[in-house]
């Protein structure tokens, strides 16, 4: 890591202490690929006729996929299969992104420094199947106890289903689990779960 790096994790070392879980969030806060997401939301929106501004996509960090197909249905008064949507634009992002993914350094060095130290869950909007696919490309398969994604639960974030269902899972208290996000629709969740948050594009 770099110093800056270095000094960033240090920051999540410290916040991280008096939790006993850490439930990180991928696309954005482990994994750089929002401008990768963003570029598949465009490609997938220009295949039905929409000039996205990829702003949405900020906005809506940590929503499902079909959520947000939903909402640019909305938006943009269209009224196209948000299901198929959502299959084009992670089979883009898939083809296109996928492999050339980075992590986010001092995240991703924080989870492997808290192994065996504290329960690691995923809580992501997400597919199971790219979530998959990023977390093997950035290393981090098999380095976690739970996966909650997209569907898993009948809300997702901005809900704190997803979270509630991770600390579940990792059979830890919600209040004694730290939440690392990067969009305001994860946090709110997090707050709603009752847990402490981190918004680590704000370091």
């Amino acid at each position: 890591m770099n110093a800056e790096s270095k000094l960033k994790f240090n920051i999540l070392q410290e916040k991280s202490g008096p939790f006993e879980a850490l439930l990180y969030d991928v696309d954005g806060t482990l994994a750089d690929n929002m401008h990768a997401h963003k570029a598949a939301y465009v490609a997938a929106a220009k295949e039905y006729e929409v000039d996205l501004d990829d702003a949405i996509v900020e906005e809506l960090a940590g929503w499902p996929t079909v959520d947000v197909a939903t909402e640019i249905n909305a938006r943009y008064q269209k009224e196209f299969d948000i299901n198929e949507f959502s299959k084009r634009k992670s089979t883009i992002f898939i083809e296109q992104f996928i492999r050339a993914t980075k992590p986010v350094d001092f995240v991703l060095q924080h989870l492997l420094a808290n192994i065996g130290k504290k329960r690691i869950g995923i809580v992501s909007g997400g597919s199971r199947s790219t979530l998959n696919i990023t977390l093997e490309v950035i290393g981090l398969t098999g380095k976690y106890e739970t996966l909650v994604c997209a569907g898993d639960t009948p809300e997702g974030k901005p809900s704190p289903q997803p979270f509630l269902l991770a600390a579940e899972n990792l059979g830890v208290d919600p209040q004694n689990c730290l939440v690392f996000e990067d969009g305001d629709p994860g946090v709110r969740g997090a707050i709603s779960a009752g847990m402490g948050w981190i918004r680590v594009d704000q370091i």
